[in-house]
């Protein structure tokens, strides 16, 4: 069985930290630990953190992105999971990942959409429906693979560590879950699961400055990225990574078979 660690970056959040936590400590399967990054709160977020019994790392330089790292680096799981201070996971979500990497070898990552608490029914409606149906569809077209949703993923540790060189980490204007996606080699295995579930806050939409300010960073995130390689390169290299695994997975599941049929009691051969 593989060991989960869970990172949350947290900036002036305690309270919605408070029920992500409790979220957690409701799991019906508990992770190895968990990490809160305080991401130079001037809140109680590290008092809250460590009173639900989570390892408070600390990154004064702002930024998702850099929180975001320092957690990961500092997580000792195989498996890293990641969720936002105002992630609501189901209580099997951890249960779930580990149902998936350890069936698998070849997934890399996993990643699931949100449903939006708060806010108004077209908020949430709009927020499910066009923002996140709209970020996973431009974007596997643009990546060429399934981008993770920075509320709602899970990495293995290795790759994490075989990406993490190649992230811009001194751009305080980067998303890390955009960061992390474009980072991906084109042959580590990245699934979308719908039964990842977490519900995430409706509150970006509160405020159209804020709003703007997401999008203008997707935007900078992705002129970047597409500067250093194309649209056209990502497709065709995501192709042959998708082809590749498709091999691995069937060569995992003869090696499988002829495990349970060496097992199995010479009567039932």
């Amino acid at each position: 069985m593989s060991s989960i660690s869970i990172v949350i970056p947290s900036r002036d959040d305690a309270r919605m930290l408070r029920h992500c936590l409790a979220a957690i400590a409701a799991q019906t399967r508990p992770p190895d630990e968990v990490i809160v990054v305080d991401n130079g709160s001037r809140d109680d977020t590290a008092e809250v953190a460590r009173a639900a019994g989570a390892r408070v790392v600390f990154e004064p330089q702002p930024g998702v992105l850099r929180a975001t790292a320092a957690g990961f680096d500092a997580a000792e799981g195989d498996i890293i999971g990641r969720l936002d201070a105002d992630s609501i996971p189901a209580p099997d979500w951890v249960a779930h990942l580990e149902a998936r990497f350890d069936a698998d070898p070849t997934l890399t990552g996993v990643t699931g959409t949100g449903r939006f608490y708060g806010g108004t029914w077209p908020r949430r409606f709009l927020g499910r429906y066009a923002y996140l149906g709209g970020y996973f569809w431009s974007m596997r077209v643009v990546m060429g693979h399934v981008p993770v949703f920075g509320s709602n993923f899970a990495l293995r540790r290795e790759a994490w560590q075989e990406m993490r060189p190649h992230l811009h980490m001194d751009d305080p204007r980067m998303h890390d879950d955009l960061e992390i996606s474009f980072a991906l080699r084109p042959d580590m295995g990245v699934d979308f699961d719908r039964d990842l579930r977490v519900g995430v806050s409706a509150r970006p939409f509160d405020s159209m400055a804020g709003f703007r300010r997401r999008v203008n960073w997707a935007f900078h995130g992705l002129a970047v990225n597409l500067a250093e390689e194309s649209i056209a390169q990502r497709q065709w290299e995501c192709a042959a990574g998708r082809r590749r695994r498709h091999r691995l997975q069937r060569a995992a599941r003869r090696t499988s078979r002829q495990v349970t049929e060496r097992s199995a009691p010479a009567s039932l051969r």
